[in-house]
Parts: structure tokens; sequence; C-alpha cells
């Protein structure tokens, strides 16, 4: 028997019981893998290639049992690439995480992955509760010693833990909170799926403000958070509540109505994520994403945003008196730039037509062909920063990323004209631009009350003159009325207006869907990885918000 380990293998189900059952007898061999094989040796001959089918199931069936039985940690992790980590994730897993009692039922492999299910106890304090998750390994050969080994990731232990994290149970350092919208309603994570890494978010930083008292939890602590407080943009996650303690209420201003709406637009299209403002105050009303990977991109995001920076670029040009909503605008199919080509989609043209319907439209030339006339290859970031606010550190309340606009020159300037190249937005910042377009002054976005923590807020340097303000709303109504925005926003009444994007990404044979529009005091946008062109994907949507606001 190996260290005396205790554990029964019934079915294929590894179960830790009381006695001198054991599963077997192996030769633990160490290597310069940090870890070691459970498979008996048979000469000093170093293997190569893949592990094979056998040495695969040995290898995780072997690891399994001996995290299973709980009480040797350092004998899970010889069946590791990276003993030491393993040996402290699987110590810490009864350790601080309290949990016992675990039966792991391993699944068939599909090729060198093994999938498992764990099923087991959280105890702490009297208190107890089950726990249950699938989780995956991978079993690969050991670079130096060619012996089969379990490729250590922090995942193997709980699919949601990273590398800087751990589990962790006992009580909450944040009380739960009751957040409710701008009306009183609550919002959940059960109800609102996207809100769960806001939610999470607003209770690390709110929790003790909000006057609730703390109840006993098993978490998924952040290495450098302290106690569990977040720091960045990585939010506590709470796996299981032992005992609740007491909700304190925190307002937010989003609106639950709009929240509803962007839920259910943003399941009709994988990868995608929405976000709405109040252009008159720049509260946040909405925010959903819908993503595999649960990241809330809508806030934290950072991709070229496509033709949907047009509005911005146009503003620029029109303040500097370049052009003009009816002056005529070049929009030649093809245009060279300081030795870059631009071309416009499907190579479209323009005979004799305006700066408002190469707005309309997206072409891409008309702007690229004023850049000589700016004399100045950084006035777009100059522009981005000083009337847009983006760049200037936000306060949401949340983490969030307020865009980047960084100063370049030739061919790299001339590709931020039109969303691409350094430029880097998320669908908050562009439904921001569109609210500072419409209001004509920035309002920095919020998601909680200012007077919640007294926050600084970015101010912006100065506002859209009025002449070039009119401008840009009037090209952004024609956009969407008879632009490449028409479809999308065809349905909607009020005051209304549209910019379309399409983002070119590298390794992507299709392009990011961007949108956003206003209707009367509410702005939003949207993104959808691989939607094509803006009105197909993120254009349908930012109508659905808009039409429940």
């Amino acid at each position: 028997m190996r260290s005396g380990t205790k554990v029964a293998i019934v079915g294929g189900v590894f179960i830790v019981v009381a006695g001198g059952i054991g599963y077997g007898a192996y030769n633990v061999i160490s290597g310069d893998d940090g870890g070691s094989t459970g498979t008996a040796s048979k000469s000093a001959e170093v293997r190569t290639g893949p592990p094979s089918a056998e040495e695969i199931k040995n290898t995780a069936e072997e690891f399994l049992a001996a995290w299973a039985n709980g009480k040797d940690p350092e004998l899970a992790a010889t069946y590791t690439n990276n003993a030491a980590a393993a040996k402290e994730a699987v110590a810490g897993y009864s350790g601080q995480a309290h949990i016992t009692g675990a039966v792991i039922t391993p699944g068939t492999a599909t090729g060198a992955k093994v999938p498992f299910t764990v099923k087991a106890t959280v105890k702490y304090k009297g208190l107890s509760k089950p726990l249950s998750y699938a989780s995956e390994l991978t079993v690969v050969r050991g670079v130096t010693t060619g012996k089969p080994l379990v490729d250590w990731a922090p995942t193997v232990i709980h699919p949601k833990l990273t590398k800087n994290s751990s589990l962790v149970t006992g009580e909450a350092p944040t009380p739960p909170i009751k957040a409710v919208d701008r009306n009183g309603t609550e919002l959940t994570a059960e109800k609102y799926p996207s809100l769960a890494p806001v939610l999470d978010q607003l209770r690390d930083k709110y929790g003790e403000k909000a006057g609730g008292e703390s109840g006993v939890e098993t978490w998924i602590r952040t290495d450098g958070d302290g106690e569990g407080a977040t720091g960045g943009s990585v939010p506590r996650k709470t796996l299981l509540t032992l005992s609740k303690g007491k909700s304190g209420e925190l307002a937010t201003t989003l609106d639950a109505k709009v929240q509803a709406a962007a839920e259910q637009a943003v399941k009709k299209f994988d990868e995608a994520s929405v976000a709405a403002v109040k252009p008159s105050t720049g509260e946040i009303v909405a925010v959903a994403n819908n993503r595999e990977d649960g990241f809330n991109a809508a806030m934290l995001g950072k991709q070229a945003p496509g033709s949907t920076m047009k509005i911005v670029t146009a503003a620029m040009l029109l303040e500097k008196g370049l052009t003009g909503a009816d002056r005529p605008a070049e929009c030649p199919k093809t245009v060279l730039y300081q030795g870059t080509s631009f071309h416009n989609l499907d190579n479209f043209d323009i005979q004799g037509g305006t700066f408002t319907q190469s707005f309309a439209r997206s072409c891409n030339t008309a702007f690229i062909k004023l850049i000589d006339d700016t004399k100045d290859d950084h006035a777009l970031p100059a522009e981005a920063r000083q009337v847009f606010g983006l760049g200037l550190n936000w306060q949401t309340g949340i983490a969030s990323a307020d865009g980047s606009v960084p100063e370049s020159d030739g061919g790299g300037a001339a590709a931020q004209y039109i969303g691409q190249g350094t430029v880097q937005m998320n669908v908050l910042n562009i439904a921001s631009v569109t609210a500072t377009t419409k209001d004509g002054t920035f309002r920095q976005p919020i998601i909680v009350p200012r007077d919640l923590d007294n926050r600084e807020l970015a101010v912006a340097e100065r506002q859209l003159s009025g002449a070039v303000g009119q401008q840009l709303r009037d090209m952004m109504r024609e956009t969407a009325s008879w632009g490449t925005g028409k479809a999308a926003m065809a349905g909607l009444g009020g005051d209304k207006g549209a910019k379309t994007g399409s983002a070119e990404v590298d390794g992507q044979t299709t392009s990011n869907s961007w949108f956003t529009g206003f209707q009367d005091d509410l702005a939003a946008a949207a993104s959808v990885e691989s939607g094509g062109h803006g009105g197909d994907a993120a254009g349908p949507v930012v109508a659905a918000v808009l039409a429940a606001g």
C-alpha cells in the first residue's frame, strides 16, 4: 500500500473509507518534472510521444484517488507535473476550504482529457452543506522523465480557480447586499444572469456601507485581495452559502425593465455585449453580456470599435472646420495614406456625395482623405479625451475600462480614424460617446450614485459646440433613417440616431459587429464578436434595448 492511503475504488468512483482498504501497489518514481507516475517502472528508459490510453486512465485514476483521500496532499502532487503548486492546492482543499468526504467520479477520456465530477461536503463550525461540480484534467508526458503526469492547472481542483486564486470557507469578508434598481426592484443574478459579476463587485465594494451582516460562505479568493475585498476587475466569487447573514440594501442606477430587455437581446448572439446610458445624467441603465467565460466585456472589454469611432472622428473634423454635414466629400473605393491602403466595405464608392452621405453609409475613404488636412496625427486622441472623456480614469462604482486612443502616426493614425489600429473600446465607452453626442456634454457613466462614496468623477475639458453637436446628431439621424442603421432602427419612434461599425480582427474570418444609437434620453451600444456587419447583429441588440427604455 502507498503511504497507508485508505480509498475504495468502486465502479470507477473514488471514496474515502475507514479501515485498511487499499487501491493497489505502485512504485513511485520521482522525476525532474516535479511529479511522479503511479505505474511500475521496468527500465530507466525515458518514453516519448503522447501518453497511451492506459497511461492516461491509470494516471488520472491514481491522482483522483489520492486527492479524494484528502490526507496526503504530497502523494496526490506526485502524479502531477507541478508538485509544489498541486500540493498547496490539494492541502488547501481540506484545510482552508474545509471540504471533506469527496466522492470523485471520472468520466470517459477524450484523448488526453479526462472529465470528472466531484460530490463533497463543506463543514465549518457546526455548519455543513453539500458541494458538487464538474471539472477535467489532462495527462501529458513529463518533459524530462517521460512519465505520464497530470498537467497541473488550478482548474483541476475547481473550474473557476485561476493561478492566483484559492478556495476559502469562513465568515464572508463583506455582508450580502440586496441590490435594487432606480425604482426599487430587486436585482438578482438568478433573474439577470449578466449582472452576476456586477453584483459581486458591488457587494465587495459596498457591502459594509449597505449595513448588512456577514454569513458563512465558501468562495474563491484572489491573492492580494486580503480577506476577499476585490481589487481591480476580479470580484470575489461565492460558490456556496452555509449561512446567509443579513443583506443590506444598495441602490443602483440600473433599470430592471431595460436590463431584462438587454439580457434577452444578447442571448440571440454568442459573445455579445450591450450597455445603455442616460445622456442627461450619465447613469448606466443596463449592462449585459452573453459570453462563455462570464467576463463583463460590456464594461471591461478592450477591442477595436470599428466605424462607431467615426462619431469622434467626425466631431474632430467638424470642429476644425475641415468638413461640414452638407459639404462635398470624396468617397472613392480605395485610398492610400503614407503607404497604407484603405478600402470601403465591398469596395463601394459615392459619386458627388456629401459628408453626411459618407457618414450614413460608413465610407472609410472619405474620413482617411481628410487626415492630411488636420496637419496633426494626434488630433483624434485629443478629441477623444478632451470632449468625449475617453481615457480619463472613469469611476463608475465598479471596475471598468474607460477607452483608449493612444497617439499614433502615419498609417496607424489613419486606422484610428475608422476605429481600427490601436483604438480600444468597450460598448459602455461607445454608448457614452453617443450619449455625449446626444447631450452635448460628457457625463461620466455611473452605476451607483456618486454620493455613496464621494468618488471623484471624470470631467472632460470642453463641450461640443452647439453647431458641431447639431450636425453630429443630424448625421446620426440620417444613418437611422436611410443609412446603414435603417433596418435595425426601423421599429423605433421618437428622436433617434445611429452609427454602425464592422471591426476587422486579426485571425478572424468575419469582422466584429458594432452598433450604437440613441432614442430620446437613452443611448446604447452593442458588439457581437464575428457578427459581421454592424446592422446585422449588434443593431437588433441595441434596438431592443432602446425600445425597452
